[in-house]
């Protein structure tokens, strides 16, 4: 794969966006931002593990980002702590656009689920675009005997505690999901914590755990090879790419209903301009045929947004996840 070789001038804080230099035009880029030239590479670090719905979102745009960014970008997956240490690694790196991370829901409940969290959500990053949204779907091990929400229910309450879940780490989305069921069906299911998406899906499989929610794209192949039994879908109408899975509304229990989001932040303290220009590339690579179909093959949804705007949902996101845990009954731990 050959990249141009432009980069981030730390001087300047500003971007060269290469191969969309006629796109970013239209937004307006001052000719300053296409003067410079650099060698260095713009890391994406991801709190979660390989294999998870944020890894395979940002693996699909990595060409056409680097491309509109006219530099490499390189993946680096650190997991662990439901997503803290990745997110604790690019808050401390420097404000110049060169480290970047892809985050999800489980950014904002943080503070919600776990005592101590050594950042601030919000203060302490600098949002960039909500990318867009991704479906998450309620799976068991096939040799759990229900194949759909009304049987699942119905062994929960006849065998309290007896069956268990897993979840991606303490405070995450895949764990409060499957809270947020618990709570709904009045059901109690033991909660096993792993330390990232790719770990919990193997435990799944090979039937140490009995169920999980994972994102659509983590759990498709599985499904597909019958590894994995999909029971709904915790959105309000089917998704496209996997049409035969139903929704937890059509299986009688509406109040189910949690669905994936995907954001790209940075460091605190990035200069505006350079966060307005790393916007402008993400539309540019998301509207690629490449990306899109790939996002739409996975089941997700883009929508890129204004860093505004993503500021703004981060907000209200966290007020809504922090009354859902208390809902639901999550102790922090």
């Amino acid at each position: 794969m050959t990249h141009q070789t432009t980069q981030f001038s730390r001087r300047h804080t500003l971007i060269r966006l290469g191969g969309v230099a006629a796109g970013l035009a239209a937004w307006g880029a001052p000719a300053a931002l296409l003067a410079q030239t650099s060698d260095r590479v713009v890391k994406f670090i991801l709190p979660v593990s390989a294999g998870s719905g944020v890894d395979g979102i940002a693996r699909a745009a990595q060409i056409a980002l680097g491309k509109a960014l006219g530099q490499t970008v390189v993946i680096e997956n650190q997991p662990g702590a439901g997503g803290v240490v990745g997110t604790s690694t690019m808050i401390k790196s420097a404000p110049d656009g060169l480290t970047l991370s892809m985050v999800s829901n489980n950014h904002v409940i943080y503070p919600a689920v776990l005592k101590s969290v050594p950042f601030d959500p919000v203060a302490d990053i600098t949002p960039i675009a909500i990318i867009g949204a991704t479906p998450l779907v309620l799976v068991v091990n096939p040799k759990v005997p229900a194949k759909n929400m009304k049987e699942l229910v119905a062994l929960f309450k006849a065998n309290p505690g007896k069956y268990n879940y897993a979840s991606s780490g303490n405070g995450t989305i895949l764990h409060l999901a499957p809270e947020m069921f618990k709570d709904v069906t009045q059901t109690f299911v033991t909660h096993i914590p792993y330390r990232g998406v790719a770990p919990m899906v193997q435990d799944i499989i090979a039937g140490q755990v009995d169920m999980g929610v994972l994102a659509l794209p983590s759990a498709q192949a599985h499904i597909k090879n019958g590894t994995m039994r999909a029971i709904c879908v915790s959105a309000p109408a089917r998704i496209p790419a996997a049409p035969d899975i139903p929704t937890s509304t059509e299986q009688g229990y509406p109040g189910y209903m949690v669905e994936g989001w995907i954001a790209v932040v940075g460091p605190k303290g990035m200069a505006p301009d350079l966060v307005k220009h790393i916007n402008a590339a993400f539309v540019a690579a998301f509207s690629t045929p490449e990306v899109k179909e790939s996002m739409a093959k996975q089941g997700n949804t883009i929508k890129i947004s204004t860093p505004e705007f993503a500021l703004a949902h981060f907000k209200s996101e966290m007020v809504k996840y922090a009354g859902l845990v208390k809902k639901a009954g999550v102790v922090p731990q």
